[in-house]
């Protein structure tokens, strides 16, 4: 569907029509950072006079509140939400039904509406003025995506994709019975997954959390970009409005762009898969992998089950430098039936079956998360912590090879914006260089294992056991 679009210059009577307040500001274009907003005149924070530099009415901040009222004044907007939104068990469960607003804000101002999907409002103006490319990994061509090959965003953008393919074909099979929506998403087509990737986009880039709101997308407050230190801060004030202030320490020159920290503590690939871009300025460094259950192991879908959410590796620089990696899943998928971990399958009152996980004839159900510290005592405990490094070793080293790969055999094609090569550029250095440290730590660590007394006692006699069973096997 065509989108429908209006100069920025509108913008400042979008805001006057619709009670937004700009106070020594105004949006600009920043050369190399897009839109954005700068003084108009020196601000100095220390001055308790100085009024908030930008002032959002309560009914223009797009929250989960705010979806429901529009619930409430649109019939067939209610309509699309009762019928495909409202999906509270998911980890964000309020960005659906936002979502869901945002496509109906992208029909009533598209120049080929005909009518029938309710009235326009102040967001749907104000949709016109959002940009029709956002520069996040979802929208990258297929050469530019290719450039991820290695780094912990590659599976983190192809599962993200698939997500937003599986979101787009169940509100497209909701709305069968929703002869309007039908026609747009079915039938006609006007509406694709293209646009849904987009809007996922608009929202994953500009949304931001409110104390009192939550979750929520601020007209005009997102168009502030980042910077860390920040020179500006928002909040909700008694009234529900949200208000854009200057920091009290900071003074900002006439020209000199606002800004907000977006979050400093976000790794490198947090950055470029949520905003298109890393802070170069930001010390934070973590990498986050999907682990996968071993092929072979008969308790496999069980583990998972008990566990109860996508198993990962998280890896974390320290200050000191010495990095530090977590996946209890691992701890959990490293364990089986000898070991002393046993899954039961046992009958409530009510007659409903439950599956029920025991360690050591202990039920631990809801604890498979918990397994590093559930061992912990345990007289083979070293042995499973061997276990344990030995897969996060693997995961590790197969990354660093498919990343050294790809930095030998790819040929630039050319079509890639260099904003977007640079930005892959920056976190393959950041992502290489912190799974080489952990990996000599991790082997460092295996080595010590080994030399334990409880290991080697346990691997004499797993070897010796096997050798009897084949002297057995010999002879018979």
């Amino acid at each position: 569907m065509r989108r429908g679009q209006i100069p920025l210059s509108n913008l400042p009577a979008w805001c006057m029509l619709n009670n937004i307040t700009l106070s020594g500001v105004c949006a600009a274009d920043i050369e190399a950072r897009g839109m954005g907003l700068i003084a108009e005149e020196n601000l100095d924070g220390e001055n308790d006079e100085l009024p908030p530099l930008l002032t959002i009415p309560k009914e223009l901040v797009l929250s989960a509140a705010g979806v429901e009222q529009y619930a409430k004044e649109n019939k067939d907007f209610r309509q699309l939400l009762d019928a495909a939104g409202r999906q509270v068990d998911t980890p964000s469960p309020h960005r659906g039904d936002i979502l869901l607003f945002l496509l109906t804000q992208l029909v009533l101002s598209s120049p080929d509406y005909s009518g029938g999907q309710g009235a326009s409002t102040a967001w749907t103006q104000y949709f016109k003025l959002l940009p029709t490319q956002v520069p996040v990994p979802t929208l990258w061509s297929e050469s530019e995506l290719s450039l991820l090959k290695g780094t912990s965003l590659e599976s983190a953008v192809s599962a993200k994709l698939r997500a937003l393919t599986k979101e787009f074909n169940r509100i497209r099979d909701a709305t069968t019975g929703l002869p309007r929506w039908n026609e747009l998403i079915e039938v006609d087509e006007s509406i694709t997954l293209s646009e849904w990737i987009l809007l996922d986009a608009l929202y994953r880039s500009r949304s931001l959390d409110l104390p009192k709101s939550g979750e929520s997308m601020v007209p005009c407050l997102d168009l502030v970009n980042h910077s860390n230190p920040a020179t500006s801060y928002f909040e909700e004030n008694l009234e529900g409005e949200v208000v854009l202030l200057l920091r009290q320490e900071v003074i900002v020159l006439k020209q000199g762009e606002i800004t907000i920290d977006y979050g400093h503590d976000k790794s490198a690939a947090e950055m470029l898969f949520s905003y298109g871009f890393i802070d170069s300025t930001s010390t934070a460094k973590s990498i986050v992998l999907p682990v996968e259950s071993m092929g072979d192991d008969p308790l496999a879908k069980a583990k998972l089950y008990a566990f109860g959410c996508p198993p990962n590796l998280k890896i974390t620089d320290s200050n000191t430098g010495v990095p530090q990696w977590d996946a209890p899943f691992v701890h959990l998928m490293c364990l089986n039936d000898e070991d002393g971990l046993q899954f039961k399958v046992l009958q409530e009152t009510d007659g409903s079956h439950d599956l029920r996980m025991f360690w050591q004839d202990t039920d631990v159900t809801g604890e498979a998360g918990n397994m590093e510290s559930l061992i912990k005592g345990h007289e083979l405990c070293q042995v499973f912590r061997l276990r344990a490094v030995t897969v996060v070793l693997g995961m590790i080293q197969q990354q660093l090879e498919v990343l050294a790969a790809h930095d030998e055999e790819r040929v630039p094609t050319g079509s890639e914006r260099p904003h977007i090569a640079q930005a892959v550029s920056q976190l393959r250095a950041v992502e290489k260089d912190l799974f080489e440290r952990i990996f000599q730590l991790l082997e460092e660590e295996k080595i010590r294992l080994f030399e334990d007394e409880s290991v080697t006692n346990y691997l004499a006699t797993i070897n010796g056991t096997q050798q009897h069973e084949n002297d057995e096997e010999d002879f018979t």
